[in-house]
């Protein structure tokens, strides 16, 4: 049996990824695939309570850097091990909504943590699984940031109350690795329209992969 390929979506919040997943895995299972989806953090059962503690939890507006590093490390550990590699095993195709690319740029460059230790614990965490392909979606930080506050309403998440200048530093380490991992991360504009981004996310893949896809 061959094993199932990995696809990850990243980007600032805002940038759109919620629906250009949902209209990708559609078009995937489209050409005859099985696909799992997840997100991070959560994906699990011991995920979910993670994500609602680093999300919503009133008391973890004192949560150091480090201790949200290693939060977000365990909920990818068990989801790496619970889902991603199981299926991936049993040659079903994961797309993943965010996986290590956040940490390191959210964590490693947004709160200014050690490179290096992000890098040993991200390692750690994930084991062997790699994403086959990176979708970065690309988009000025100020336009994210306001699209992700209008569609919160007046309930903001943790990340979604920073400043706009940690938004700008995440975009530019996205871009960084981007820069860095051209092989793996494709670049897509998410400022173009929604089904312009589709479009785009659809041929980038089709370039990645040497391999019919329908």
């Amino acid at each position: 049996m061959q094993r199932g390929k990995f696809i990850s979506f990243e980007g600032s919040e805002g940038c759109g990824k919620s629906t250009q997943i949902r209209r990708f895995v559609d078009w995937l299972r489209g050409t005859g695939r099985e696909v799992v989806l997840t997100r991070e953090p959560g994906g699990t059962a011991v995920g979910e309570k993670i994500r609602h503690l680093l999300q919503h939890d009133s008391e973890a507006t004192a949560l150091t850097a480090e201790s949200e590093l290693l939060l977000f490390a365990a909920s990818r550990a068990q989801l790496v091990r619970e889902v991603i590699l199981p299926a991936l095993d049993r040659g079903v195709w994961v797309v993943a909504d965010r996986f290590l690319d956040s940490t390191t740029v959210y964590q490693g460059i947004g709160r200014g943590l050690d490179r290096e230790a992000v890098q040993r614990i991200n390692a750690f965490a994930v084991g062997s699984a790699m994403p086959d392909l990176t979708f970065l979606l690309d988009l000025d930080a100020a336009t994210g940031h306001a699209r992700a506050v209008a569609a919160s309403g007046d309930q903001p998440d943790r990340m979604e109350s920073e400043p706009i200048a940690f938004f700008e530093s995440v975009r530019r380490g996205y871009l960084g690795l981007a820069a860095a991992e051209p092989g793996r991360i494709a670049v897509i504009d998410a400022g173009a329209t929604i089904d312009e981004v589709s479009a785009s996310l659809v041929r980038a893949f089709e370039a990645r992969f040497s391999f019919p896809v329908s």
